[in-house]
């Protein structure tokens, strides 16, 4: 039975839906913060339809119009999140005729291969004795550098 369009999702379903590695969701939430999902117990997050149609909007500008992370705080800030959750819709939920919304790129995916595929050991910490929470941040800054690298390839 799937979910109807009220329902919370949890990150690994938000993750699936915009095609994006989970740490990128986290890692957005330190960079916009209109970015606000419920947290639970143990950390869990639930996002809103609206947080994901947020995220929606974010993702668009960043893969699909070459926006920087600055480039779309400064568009949250001047014209706000009605303006960038719409960048994405056209009022019919499809893409704004003729946007086009790329995937991550390949180094991104490079990094959620590296770092998404560390196996746990049995005390909860990953397999070299980190804790998840210094995964998290591991995780963040990676995604911070691929978009850097992003940047600067941009740039060239």
């Amino acid at each position: 039975m799937s979910k109807g369009p009220d329902a919370f999702r949890t990150i690994s379903e938000v993750a699936e839906v915009l095609d994006l590695p989970q740490h990128v969701l986290r890692f957005w939430e330190t960079r916009f913060r209109q970015i606000k999902p419920l947290k639970r117990g143990g950390g869990r997050r639930y996002y809103r339809p609206e947080d994901v149609a947020l995220l929606r909007g974010i993702r668009y500008l960043l893969y699909g119009e070459g926006y920087t992370i600055r480039g779309v705080q400064r568009t949250l800030k001047e014209k706000g999140i009605q303006h960038v959750t719409d960048a994405f819709v056209d009022g019919t939920g499809g893409p704004v005729e003729g946007a086009t919304v790329s995937t991550p790129t390949e180094d991104m995916a490079a990094v959620e291969a590296l770092v998404g595929s560390r196996p746990e050991s049995s005390n909860g910490s990953g397999a070299d004795g980190l804790a998840g929470e210094d995964i998290d941040r591991l995780q963040t800054t990676l995604a911070e550098l691929v978009e850097l690298k992003r940047l600067l390839d941009q740039a060239r």
